[in-house]
């Protein structure tokens, strides 16, 4: 899948390697059932930028214990057996991520709000049940090649020079995951925007005091932030 965004630029960082060697297929043969399989059997490592069904289509055709896999799409992320590749956290993810056949790629949205929820309710500060609301404002390179095409043409509409949000009905493909990572007996509300800039993500999850458990300060949770992502992280 190094056609898309996400494919192409994991695509030229490899190339730019001289330590790895690259199992490409050539145009005619990307969709080739036959030509998929082998190339995914051969691999040490695929990598895989394709739709949630393409994803799960690709691993089935995986028939050694071998390969291991990074799945950058939605498809596994919550799936069991699949290591949410999310190091930082903990370590236990660190070790599982060690030495996981199976690597599942945290979504954008979905890695800020995860990084500021889930030390919160692992250090027992916020209760699981507690009514969480999520903000991400993105920029426009994560809708894809048909929204960076969008807000790259010329004579685009004067309604994209605003922010805009989207994913109303509360059913976004990041939901499952921020819920389930982070331990949530339910969802947050979850309100992402898209605004007129390529790249980039800024997430806010507002917290009253009155929401954590007893017993605990903002300070606390200040603490539990500057001890867990001390240094460059």
């Amino acid at each position: 899948g190094k056609e898309g965004t996400t494919g192409l630029r994991i695509y030229e960082r490899l190339t730019a390697r001289d330590d790895l060697s690259l199992i490409t297929l050539d145009e005619e043969k990307r969709k080739d059932p036959a030509a998929r399989r082998t190339a995914l059997n051969e691999a040490d490592i695929a990598f895989l930028c394709l739709p949630d069904a393409a994803a799960r289509e690709a691993v089935s055709m995986i028939e050694n214990d071998r390969t291991r896999v990074i799945d950058a799409s939605t498809a596994h992320r919550t799936e069991p057996g699949w290591c949410y590749g999310f190091p930082q956290l903990d370590s236990s993810f660190l070790e599982k991520l060690k030495s996981a056949k199976r690597t599942a790629v945290p979504g954008c949205h979905a890695s800020g709000f995860i990084s500021l929820v889930y030390p919160l309710v692992a250090s027992g500060m916020l209760p699981p049940d507690a009514d969480i609301t999520c903000h991400s404002v993105t920029g426009y390179s994560g809708g894809g090649k048909k929204m960076i095409a969008q807000y790259q043409d010329s004579g685009r509409s004067p309604l994209l020079d605003a922010p805009r949000q989207y994913g109303l009905t509360q059913q976004h493909k990041h939901l499952k995951e921020m819920q389930a990572v982070c331990g949530l007996s339910k969802a947050p509300i979850f309100c992402p925007i898209v605004s007129d800039f390529y790249s980039g993500m800024v997430v806010t999850v507002p917290l009253f005091q009155n929401m954590l458990n007893p017993g605990y300060t903002v300070s606390d949770v200040k603490e539990v932030y500057r001890a867990l992502y001390k240094g460059p992280v």
